[in-house]
């Protein structure tokens, strides 16, 4: 078995988590698909004052979502869709169908994807990637507001 493999990292560094800083946002969506909210995040933690430590996101919804994704092209976001639409089909035959034939499938799509996100924050910024985005998945046809909590605990300017 060959270990043998390159890797580097920087030197670790310290600091006391001197703040907790929550807010709430609102998202108003137009229907099923993604909206960027990469910038409202980082908005968020510029009024934070945020030095070093993690911002978590957490959405106060079972039919949609949270999740990283690439930013760059945007068929990704047209294929990730269409993979859902697939796994959970709003002609399934689901018995849970309260607010239409799209219920269900949105709370199947939200088990599959993620209710909450942690992203460190490295000088003041995310470490995201370079071609990442933070998105909400709307996945209920019609129009709703989604309400995010948004958190920061570590170190403040």
């Amino acid at each position: 078995m060959n270990s043998a493999r390159t890797a580097s990292r920087s030197a670790p560094s310290f600091v006391a988590a001197t703040g907790i800083v929550s807010a709430r946002l609102a998202v108003q969506t137009s229907g099923a698909g993604f909206a960027d909210i990469t910038s409202e995040v980082a908005k968020f933690l510029r009024e934070a004052r945020a030095a070093e430590g993690a911002v978590s996101l957490f959405i106060r919804h079972t039919s949609a979502s949270l999740t990283i994704q690439e930013n760059a092209d945007p068929t990704v976001l047209v294929d990730l869709m269409t993979a859902l639409d697939r796994a959970a089909p709003e002609d399934g035959g689901w018995r849970h169908d309260t607010e239409g034939p799209d219920d269900m499938p949105a709370h199947i799509k939200t088990m599959l994807t993620a209710t909450s996100l942690q992203i460190p924050v490295l000088d003041g910024e995310m470490a995201l990637g370079t071609w990442q985005g933070i998105y909400l998945i709307e996945h209920r046809a019609r129009p709703h507001r989604r309400e995010i909590v948004l958190q920061f605990i570590g170190a403040t300017k």
